[in-house]
């Protein structure tokens, strides 16, 4: 995908209503609150993840253009409490497990992620605030 598609489909997700219960999308994953968007499949290579960084970088570049410099926010101490006793939220939950760290804006009643995991490029669009 290029960029221009993976921003239309961010904005394709802010403008979507969210479900009353979590399962697949077409783009990805979804539930109450959120939707998570899988950008550019599963890769396997190293071939792959110097094309998934790439993808990752020029996205960024444009969400700053666009929203200015995002967070860095760190997932590290919502997956030591997802692994504890403490109910984490999806898609924290879920973006926890597949990475450590993501890019995020806050966009009017929105949060807005893009996170790199060692196999994906995800966007995540929720009203759930990060813990």
């Amino acid at each position: 995908m290029t960029t221009a598609q993976h921003l239309e489909t961010i904005d394709l997700l802010r403008s979507r209503g969210f479900p009353a219960e979590p399962g697949p999308s077409d783009v990805g994953q979804e539930g109450p609150g959120f939707h998570i968007a899988e950008l550019n499949g599963h890769f396997g290579d190293d071939a792959d993840a110097e094309q998934r960084l790439a993808e990752h970088d020029a996205l960024l570049d444009v969400l700053i253009e666009r929203w200015g410099e995002p967070d860095l926010f760190s997932l590290a101490s919502t997956q030591l409490r997802a692994d504890g006793d403490e109910d984490v939220p999806d898609p924290w939950r879920r973006l926890s497990e597949q990475m450590g760290w993501l890019h995020l804006w806050r966009i009017e009643d929105l949060w807005i992620a893009l996170g790199l995991s060692e196999f994906q490029l995800l966007a995540v669009v929720t009203d759930i605030d990060p813990l």
